[in-house]
């Protein structure tokens, strides 16, 4: 662990948070970030100009002033995409335009949110994961050599996701072509990973490639077996971290304004799962928000979570956290009482706003929401 982390560790949650100091919010902000995932699962928000006209009045209506709205998941963008127009002949997932009219998904929550006030995320939701229950898709047939290899030489499969060996620099240049391709082409208010932006599995990275990397690094030696030794774990981590840094300052380069947020897992799981060494983004200052996904159904288990989330971060950071809260998962949905008591544990620790995963969950809530958002 950094000294900079055990730092972060160390500063414990207090009872109650109280801060006589001018308030800080995200760059770009003069309020707490109030936002929703609009997702293209699940919901069919996106399906067509009146649905997504319907989807951002409500999140309006409910005091909501951020929408991270899918850009890019299943080998396909909901944007106009010249970059996969030329890997794959799709420049938009087809379900979202049928009949070919020329819609653009993307566009239209802009300009219809953008009425409102409301900002604009382009949530990169499959990141460096190819496909779902597809033997890698599109993209591996396309480029075989793309896959990540796991310790048996099989294609790197977990909970039904398939993945990109996202250590190599080929597939990183492509994954940042289209983050940069929505910079720079669209009046979008940030770009935003997740949990599979920059990350990929523990399994994943017995490439040769990437095996001969760290025998130079590691005096010869070979990666171990076991996918989550120590070294090896934090080895991959490393590179991911630079990769996100590299986000960072591009998109930067191109627009200065543009929020670069990330939705990571729980740390310190993600980085033994993930490779996801979150704090370090956050506290060496490559990301502008981070939005741990805080999923938990219980409120003891909610609890301690977010008290360990927001110990990882230096205090100096912490306005940049805003906790991604569940609200519907299948048939899930967290009762009212439980809904509020997550907002009141994220405001015990000065945690004035969140993100809640995801649209189609808003619904239940929505009275009490207009209590808490609206003026």
């Amino acid at each position: 662990m950094s000294l900079l982390l055990a730092f972060a560790v160390g500063c414990h949650a207090p009872a109650g948070h109280k801060s006589n100091e001018t308030k800080k919010y995200v760059m770009g902000y003069n309020e707490p970030v109030r936002g929703v995932w609009l997702t293209n699962v699940a919901s069919d928000a996106l399906y067509s100009p009146e649905k997504v006209k319907q989807a951002v009045q409500t999140c309006h209506e409910l005091g909501l002033n951020t929408i991270f709205v899918v850009t890019w998941n299943k080998a396909m963008t909901m944007y106009r995409s010249q970059v996969m127009k030329a890997f794959t002949g799709f420049e938009l997932d087809p379900i979202l335009d049928p009949e070919n009219t020329g819609r653009d998904p993307l566009q239209e929550v802009i300009d219809e949110a953008h009425k409102y006030g409301i900002k604009v995320i382009a949530w990169f939701e499959f990141g460096f994961s190819s496909s779902y229950s597809e033997n890698g898709g599109i993209l591996l047939q396309k480029n075989p050599h793309w896959a990540s290899l796991d310790a048996q030489g099989r294609l790197t499969t977990k909970n039904g996701f398939e993945w990109m060996n996202a250590l190599d620099p080929e597939v990183q240049d492509f994954m940042l072509s289209l983050v940069l391709e929505v910079v720079r082409n669209y009046d979008i208010d940030g770009v935003q990973g997740d949990d599979r932006l920059p990350a990929m599995p523990s399994e994943g990275g017995y490439n040769l490639a990437v095996i001969e990397a760290y025998k130079a690094d590691n005096f010869g030696q070979a990666p171990p077996d076991y996918h989550k030794d120590f070294n090896w774990v934090q080895w991959r981590a490393e590179k991911l971290n630079h990769f996100a840094e590299r986000l960072y300052k591009e998109v930067k380069a191109i627009k200065p304004g543009c929020i670069v947020s990330m939705s990571p897992s729980i740390f310190p799981w993600s980085k033994e799962e993930y490779l996801q060494d979150w704090p370090t983004w956050v506290n060496f200052g490559w990301v502008d928000m981070v939005v741990p996904q805080v999923y938990r159904k219980d409120s003891a288990f909610y609890t301690r979570t977010l008290e360990a989330t927001y110990n990882y971060i230096l205090p100096e950071k912490r306005h940049l956290l805003v906790p991604g809260v569940l609200i519907r998962v299948g048939d899930w949905q967290p009762s009212e009482e439980y809904f509020r008591y997550m907002i009141e544990e994220n405001r015990r620790l000065g945690l004035e706003g969140e993100v809640y995963f995801f649209y189609e969950g808003l619904h239940r809530y929505a009275d009490y929401l207009k209590t808490i958002y609206k003026p």
